[in-house]
C-alpha cells in the first residue's frame, strides 16, 4: 500500500514538473526575432519571402509580445499574407530599418490583388521602413498604350467579374473576362489595433496602403510618393472601416490621396500635406444599389499642392440607397489647385455614363476657414443629385483667390444650406450672420 501511494505521489510531481517545464518553455519564446535568422538577405536580390513569414508564423505562435526586426539593407519579397485566424494574438512590432522591395518585373506577381496583406490580426505594428513595389513598369506600360501584358492581370471573383456562355463542341462552357486590376502594396483586412508609424511606400502599381473592414487603426508620419502622372495610385484608400486616424503625413501620387469608400465611419484626418494627386476624395459612392454609406469623418489641417481637386464628395448619378453626412473640411489651405471644394454627383470615370441622378444623400457637411487659390475660374462647385439634393450644407470663412489675380466663381445646383463670410459667393446657400 505504501508502495502504491509512493508511485501515485511520485506520478503526480512527474505530471507537475512537466507541465512546469512545458510553461517554462512557452515563457521563453524570444521577443524580438531578426529575418537574417530565418534566412532574409538583405542584397536586394535574394528571395526573402519564406524568412519574413518564418519570422510572422513564430510570432503569432506566441502568447508574449513579439517585435520582427527587418534591418538595414533591401530584402526583395514576392507575395506575403500574414494570416492571423491562429494567432494568440500577442502584440507584434515589425521594426524596418532598410527597405521591402518587390520584383521588378510587374509580372512577377501577375495573381496578386495585394502584394503585402495582413488578414484578420490584432494588435499589429509596423514601425518605420520603406515599401518599394517597382511599379515604374507598370505605369510606363498603362500610359504608353494601356494594353498591357496580360501577367499585369488580377483574377478576383464576385463583382470584379463577368460571365459568358458559350457552346464548344455542343458543351456549354463558362468563360470569365476579369477586369484588369493591378498590385496594391500593403492591405489590412479585417483586422483591429493597427498602428503606422514612420513607413514609407513608393512606387506602388496600384493602392499604396488600403485598409479593408477594420477597426482602431492609427496611421501617423507617414510617406507616400508615385509620380503624378501614375495611373490609379490612391495615397490611402480606407473601405468598410471603423475609426481610422491618418496624421503628420505626406502624400504625393496620381491619384487621391486619400480616398474613403463606402462603409467608413468614424475617420480623422490631420496635418496631411497633399500633392501631387487628386486630394481628398469622400467616395466614390452609389455605384452600387444596395451600398453602405460614409458618416463622421473630420479633415483638418491640411495642405493641398497643384493637385486637381482640394476637398470632394464624389457619388455615381445612379440609383442608391447610400449617404454621405456628417462630414466636417476645416483648416484648410489650397496651393494652386484646380477644383479647391467640390461635391460631383454626377460621377463618371467610365463611359457611357448613366445619365441618372444619384441616389446617394449627401447631408451635414461643413466647409471652414479655407483659403487659398484655385488654377481655374470655378473655385466652388456644388454638383448636386436633383433626386437628393444636397442639405444642411455649411461654408463659414472661406476664401480662394484666383492664382493669376483674377475673381473666381462658384456654381451650384440643387445645394441647399447656409454661408457666412465665403468668397467667391455662392448663390444657393443662404447667408446667416448668426451662424456659428
Amino acid at each position: 500500500m505504501v508502495y502504491k501511494t509512493s508511485f501515485v505521489i511520485l506520478s503526480l510531481a512527474l505530471i507537475f514538473l512537466d507541465s512546469i517545464l512545458i510553461s517554462s518553455l512557452a515563457n521563453s519564446v524570444p521577443t524580438t526575432l531578426n529575418v537574417l535568422s530565418y534566412g532574409a538577405k538583405p542584397d536586394g536580390s535574394t528571395d526573402s519571402t519564406k524568412a519574413l513569414l518564418a519570422a510572422w508564423n513564430f510570432a503569432c505562435a506566441s502568447a508574449n509580445p513579439t517585435t520582427i526586426i527587418v534591418p538595414k539593407g533591401r530584402f526583395l519579397v514576392g507575395k506575403l499574407v500574414f494570416q492571423g485566424d491562429e494567432c494568440k494574438h500577442a502584440p507584434v512590432s515589425f521594426r524596418i530599418a532598410g527597405s521591402i522591395i518587390g520584383p521588378e518585373d510587374f509580372r512577377v506577381l501577375a495573381k496578386s490583388e495585394q502584394w503585402i496583406r495582413f488578414e484578420r490580426v490584432t494588435d499589429v505594428s509596423i514601425y518605420g521602413g520603406v515599401l518599394d513595389a517597382q511599379g515604374t513598369g507598370l505605369w510606363k506600360c498603362k500610359n504608353e498604350d494601356g494594353h498591357c501584358p496580360i501577367g499585369a492581370k488580377v483574377c478576383l471573383t464576385h463583382k470584379n467579374q463577368h460571365i459568358f456562355l458559350m457552346y464548344i463542341h455542343g458543351v456549354l462552357v463558362n468563360f470569365v473576362l476579369f477586369f484588369q486590376l493591378n498590385l496594391q502594396t500593403l492591405m489590412f483586412t479585417g483586422s483591429n489595433n493597427i498602428n503606422i508609424t514612420g513607413l514609407t511606400s513608393i512606387n506602388s502599381q496600384k493602392f499604396h496602403i488600403v485598409i479593408d473592414d477594420s477597426n482602431n487603426v492609427n496611421m501617423d508620419g507617414v510617406k507616400v510618393v508615385a509620380d503624378g502622372d501614375s495611373p490609379n495610385t490612391d495615397g490611402i484608400h480606407v473601405g468598410g472601416s471603423h475609426s481610422v486616424r491618418i496624421t503628420n503625413s505626406r502624400i504625393g501620387t496620381g491619384d487621391d490621396c486619400i480616398s474613403i469608400g463606402p462603409g467608413s465611419t468614424s475617420v480623422f484626418i490631420q496635418n496631411v500635406q497633399c500633392g501631387p494627386g487628386h486630394g481628398i476624395s469622400i467616395g466614390s459612392l452609389g455605384k452600387e444599389e444596395e451600398e453602405q454609406g460614409v458618416e463622421n469623418i473630420t479633415v483638418s489641417n491640411v495642405i493641398f499642392t497643384g493637385t486637381q481637386n482640394g476637398v470632394r464628395i464624389k457619388t455615381w448619378g445612379k440609383d442608391s440607397k447610400s449617404f454621405a453626412r456628417n462630414i466636417v473640411f476645416q483648416h484648410i489651405t489650397m496651393k494652386m489647385v484646380k477644383n479647391p471644394i467640390i461635391i460631383d454627383q454626377h460621377y463618371c470615370p467610365d463611359k457611357p455614363c448613366p445619365k441618372q441622378e444619384s441616389g446617394v444623400a449627401v447631408s451635414n457637411v461643413r466647409y471652414e476657414d479655407i483659403r487659398g487659390t484655385s488654377n481655374t475660374e470655378v473655385a466652388v462647385m456644388l454638383d448636386c443629385s436633383e433626386e437628393k439634393p444636397c442639405t444642411g450644407i455649411v461654408m463659414k470663412d472661406v476664401n480662394l483667390a484666383s492664382v493669376v489675380n483674377r475673381p473666381v466663381q462658384a456654381t451650384c445646383d440643387n445645394a441647399n444650406g447656409l454661408a457666412n463670410d465665403v468668397v467667391p459667393f455662392t448663390p444657393c446657400l443662404r447667408k446667416d450672420l448668426l451662424m456659428t
